[in-house]
């Protein structure tokens, strides 16, 4: 018999090649077998045309996935944003340079008067070192200070002013602010030394910051008690907590300058008052009317007797765990209110360390003028020991400006900054009139050698 070829061709899409199978003869007795079994021929044609529809259906999801992961077609995603390239003639970085040099020195010598022409009144009532010198700044100022060896006893109170220069402007800020010098906040161990979710109100503790708050985080009292301190840690635990009282301001012609108070409010950051301390979950506490009306009895409060604030007004308070917990009220109760708690400013000021041993923070401002040759009058508890750490403690009252207090280095910066690029725009000028150089001269262009 001779040899046949059949063609088979696929119904499947018209992309698909036709398929020749080329059948060798077979006798009779072999139909049988092959009924029962199919030719290695027609398993071939079988696959292949499984194989196709397959890989067709394949390719179509290698597609969609290929243009899924496609960026959109926007100049910003297809990088055809439009750039500025400038060439970098002479004469440009010339100009540039002397821009950045007027720029800088301008602002530099208004920035440098303005903190020279701020008067800072500093009064040093407690020292135990000797050396002053980041204590007390240059000789333009009234400042002073008491004998190293002073007791704690004699420093009752201080006065500052009767300085010529020493006047404000109606309607400017005058800062009362505590100086502390040789206290280092920025250890690596001081500033991790806090348990972030006691400021927030959570009253569990987890091992890492029980570990970090060591060894201010847990105590014993007198009866063997276990005493958890909240907030742990040393920061919280080693709050400046000298008292500053105004008792006066008296002007040159010796009367008294009527509403020169000492505002202790508005001190803090407001997003730190807002987003970094809560008071203990669970806390509350509730205004009374009277005293008589403002009984502490019943377990609803933690309170012993009410507390009255300076405005004249008792309260109740309920701190959670309060038997076995020491609050911060507890540990700095002439700092801290119970009704404050750990949103007291003065805290929250403290709680932001200083970068430097040789630190200043602000404890509070008068807003009404002190005329010039006034006298400022403070009653000074000072709580805060400095014996340890060989440290100083000041007093400072300061004017401001729109950069802060007092810093000669502000200017002095812009200053160094605005002569540099001065210097080298003059530089480049004086090279370009000597030597002048044309842009794109191929007299410059090197060319390979064979």
């Amino acid at each position: 018999m001779s040899d046949s070829i059949v063609e088979v061709r696929s119904e499947d899409p018209p992309d698909l090649e036709l398929v020749s199978i080329k059948t060798p003869p077979r006798d009779n007795s072999s139909r049988a077998k092959s009924a029962s079994s199919p030719t290695p021929s027609s398993v071939t044609n079988t696959t292949n045309l499984a194989n196709s529809k397959h890989d067709g259906s394949k390719d179509e999801t290698n597609d969609k996935d290929k243009h899924a992961r496609r960026p959109y077609d926007m100049a910003l995603t297809q990088q055809r944003m439009k750039a500025w390239q400038p060439l970098l003639d002479s004469r440009y970085v010339i100009v540039i340079y002397l821009i950045i040099g007027v720029v800088f020195l301008t602002v530099g010598f208004v920035v440098k008067n303005k903190s020279d022409a701020i008067i800072e009144l500093v009064k040093v009532y407690e020292t135990h070192t000797t050396d002053m010198n980041g204590l007390l700044n240059d000789g333009t100022n009234n400042m002073e200070k008491l004998d190293p060896t002073s007791n704690l006893e004699e420093v009752t109170g201080c006065e500052i002013g009767d300085n010529p220069n020493f006047m404000y402007k109606q309607n400017k800020t005058c800062q009362i602010q505590f100086q502390v010098n040789n206290f280092y906040q920025n250890y690596r161990v001081y500033q991790a030394s806090y348990d972030m979710g006691q400021l927030l109100g959570s009253l569990t503790q987890g091992p890492v910051t029980a570990e970090l708050c060591e060894p201010l985080n847990i105590m014993k009292n007198k009866e063997g008690v276990d005493i958890r301190i909240n907030p742990c840690g040393m920061i919280a635990n080693t709050l400046f907590n000298d008292v500053f009282t105004l008792e006066s301001v008296v002007g040159p012609d010796g009367e008294p300058i009527e509403g020169a108070v000492m505002n202790e409010t508005g001190i803090a950051w407001k997003s730190d008052l807002k987003w970094k301390y809560r008071q203990p979950d669970g806390f509350n506490s509730e205004a009374c009317s009277s005293l008589e009306e403002c009984s502490c009895e019943g377990q609803e409060w933690s309170c012993t007797e009410p507390y009255l604030s300076p405005n004249g007004t008792y309260y109740r308070y309920f701190y959670p765990e309060d038997d076995t917990t020491q609050y911060l009220y507890e540990t700095y109760p002439m700092v801290v209110s119970p009704i404050e708690g750990v949103l007291n400013e003065h805290f929250v000021v403290w709680m932001r360390t200083a970068a430097l041993p040789n630190f200043r923070k602000l404890y509070g401002y008068i807003n009404v003028a002190i005329p010039a040759g006034s006298v400022l009058t403070f009653t000074v508890q000072a709580n805060w020991a400095v014996e340890q750490s060989q440290s100083a403690k000041a007093l400072v009252v300061s004017d401001n400006y729109i950069f802060g207090g007092k810093n000669h280095w502000l200017g002095t910066m812009f200053i160094a900054v605005g002569g540099i690029a001065s210097l080298l725009g003059v530089f480049f000028f004086v090279i370009q009139i000597m030597y002048p150089r044309k842009l794109g001269d191929r007299k410059y262009l090197k060319y390979k050698e064979d």
